[in-house]
């Protein structure tokens, strides 16, 4: 276990915030999370590799980091396999994993920033596959009585970027493991962006190809937080009713969109983009050129410069397509 005080978080959000949490506390199992819980008094908060969040500014509680490792095999027969991974393995460390040993399910959310906590938290996705898609079971620590429980993926209430651990249970678990039920015989999943068009010259396309199509797509369009803070996708992609879509696309009949369950969802990035605000800026903070949905420290931005970006975005896309559009990074 690993224990600081007034610790700086700036290597530790991907937005480059420049905060202090008053404490910070690593743990690497379940025992020793148990027995910091007696000790936890005040805001605390449970992140993984920050990837997330928006730091408005210093931390007055207790940061919480899983360092809770390891990938194993736990049951499988001819056609799937069920894989646990501690919470503080690294999402992408997992799925290449995954793809290494043949296991398909995870390859289209290759190269998402986080920890495999977060995947079930944020029920990430990306590609036309969510966390949930796969999701077999989620392991976790009560923060007030340290009793254990185990959550099978309908209790996790999942949707859209959404679980039970982002709303009713919002701080008070923190997942130590998930399980995941993957496929021997994976099933390609190719219509979303533009993968199918970049696999186009290859026979027999397999798991490890498509990896390798979406790290570079990702690559090409998504800036690097090592060298440009941000925190990924920052806002999510709305679903509308198939009436509003179809009002919008007489204005816009060439508009991207996607059917899904419950209506029909526009991308965000391509709103954004419609009101005039890929590469734009205000003061510090800036809409990145290639993709419209990430927002970038473009050196030395406050919390309240991206805020303000933020929100202006957000009431030019209402005011021109009568969308409401929410920040998909927490804000905290």
């Amino acid at each position: 276990m690993k224990e600081y005080n007034d610790y700086s978080l700036l290597n530790h959000n991907t937005f480059g915030m420049d905060v202090c949490a008053k404490r910070y506390v690593e743990y690497d199992s379940e025992r020793e999370l148990q027995a910091l819980i007696p000790t936890l008094k005040g805001d605390v908060l449970h992140m993984g590799g920050g990837s997330n969040l928006l730091f408005k500014g210093d931390f007055e509680g207790t940061v919480l980091h899983s360092a809770i490792k390891g990938v194993e095999v736990e049951e499988e027969n001819e056609r799937e396999v069920l894989v646990r991974a501690g919470a503080g393995v690294v999402w992408d460390d997992f799925v290449a994993w995954a793809v290494e040993h043949g296991y398909g399910g995870v390859e289209n959310l290759s190269l998402i920033p986080g920890e495999v906590g977060a995947s079930a938290v944020q029920n990430i996705g990306a590609y036309g596959v969510e966390a949930k898609d796969v999701i077999a079971l989620v392991e976790a620590i009560a923060l007030q009585s340290g009793q254990k429980r185990c959550f099978g993926t309908a209790e996790c209430d999942y949707a859209y970027r959404q679980s039970i651990f982002k709303k009713e249970w919002k701080g008070k678990y923190a997942i130590t493991y998930v399980t995941y039920r993957l496929q021997k015989e994976p099933v390609l999943k190719l219509e979303y962006g533009n993968i199918k068009a970049m696999l186009a010259d290859k026979a027999n396309v397999t798991i490890a190809d498509v990896r390798q199509a979406i790290i570079d797509i990702r690559n090409a369009k998504l800036p690097d937080p090592k060298v440009q803070g941000n925190a990924g996708s920052f806002f999510m992609n709305p679903v509308v009713s198939r009436e509003k879509f179809l009002a919008i696309q007489k204005d816009y009949p060439r508009m991207p969109y996607y059917e899904v369950e419950g209506g029909v969802k526009i991308p965000a990035g391509w709103m954004i983009e419609q009101c005039g605000w890929k590469g734009k800026s205000l003061g510090r903070a800036g809409v990145h050129d290639k993709q419209a949905l990430v927002l970038v420290n473009l050196g030395g931005a406050t919390s309240e410069e991206i805020i303000t970006l933020c929100n202006t975005i957000c009431c030019d896309v209402k005011e021109r397509f009568g969308i409401d559009i929410h920040p998909e990074v927490n804000l905290i």
